[in-house]
């Protein structure tokens, strides 16, 4: 590992608390087996504190910097991003409308030296996340908008219920809402196999209070999560001040680019990029999307 990589995550990251400097390390296996159960466990584990206490304060200004370049654009969606006019069978949690108010500064408008794109870059942190994971190898997406993303949402918007694309997600908060902007999440509600379309339908019609966790996140956590599997929520932000969480998108494959149809709804836009992969892209199970 070169030297500048090393430096980058000293500067950055609590190594007293997460060793990335020193893979490989017994501290090392040590954090990252606590991470691998709660993984297990519960398809998500905080690592609180992560960016030195000195640099919280510059990680919320920056990202407050980014946020007027968010893309937002008010529409109805459903929990799995597809279609909502989709012919699907009356009792399909498909068919259940929410507004989703929040937006999106893509990565090409993300200084590269600002913290999220130091760490999204770095590979002690992505050699962490992927033995955090239990992958050989992960990879930053190829795509010039969807990689890394600064999610936004404001006073009075929130990002309503739904299933990831990615297997698995890491995620920052950079800004915490006055009120509200909870995390909320149903772990292992569907699986590759099965869509347990009846617990989705319970929760999204608000009977499945039982199947819900909530996470109490500070600027500077650094969150692992499997969204693909669980559903997932910010509720409404209330107050004056909007919630800001960078998403560090990643990929066991190498050359991922979004869809098309995907893009256009999240950024308001379409790179040639976007159209040259979509006639090579590969499912990896039939799960909606």
């Amino acid at each position: 590992m070169d030297a500048s990589g090393t430096q980058v995550v000293e500067q950055l990251v609590d190594t007293e608390s997460y060793p990335l400097s020193e893979p490989g390390s017994d501290r090392w296996r040590e954090v990252v087996a606590t991470i691998r159960g709660e993984l297990l466990d519960d398809g998500c584990s905080v690592l609180s504190e992560f960016v030195r206490p000195e640099l919280r304060d510059v990680l919320r200004r920056e990202g407050a910097g980014m946020a007027p370049d968010a893309y937002y654009d008010a529409e109805t969606v459903n929990a799995y991003n597809v279609d909502t006019g989709a012919d699907l069978p009356d009792d399909h949690p498909g068919r259940t409308p929410m507004r989703r108010g929040n937006a999106f500064v893509p990565r090409d408008a993300i200084p590269p030296d600002a913290i999220i794109h130091r760490l999204y870059t770095n590979a002690l942190f992505q050699r962490f996340l992927a033995d955090c994971f239990e992958l050989t190898e992960i990879h930053p997406l190829a795509d010039p908008l969807a990689g890394l993303v600064l999610n936004v949402v404001s006073p009075g918007k929130e990002h309503p219920w739904h299933f990831d694309t990615n297997e698995f997600t890491v995620t920052m908060l950079t800004q915490e809402a006055e009120a509200g902007g909870v995390f909320e999440y149903c772990p292992n509600i569907r699986s590759a196999e099965s869509e347990n379309f009846d617990d989705v339908n319970a929760v999204l019609a608000g009977d499945g209070e039982h199947l819900i966790r909530r996470l109490e996140l500070r600027p500077g956590d650094l969150q692992l999560f499997k969204g693909r599997y669980a559903l997932h929520r910010v509720s409404a932000v209330r107050g004056e001040r909007a919630r800001h969480t960078a998403i560090f998108a990643y990929s066991e494959r190498d050359g991922v680019i979004g869809t098309p149809a995907r893009t256009k709804q999240l950024f308001g836009r379409v790179l040639p990029e976007h159209h040259a992969a979509a006639a090579q892209a590969v499912r990896v199970d039939q799960l909606l999307d």
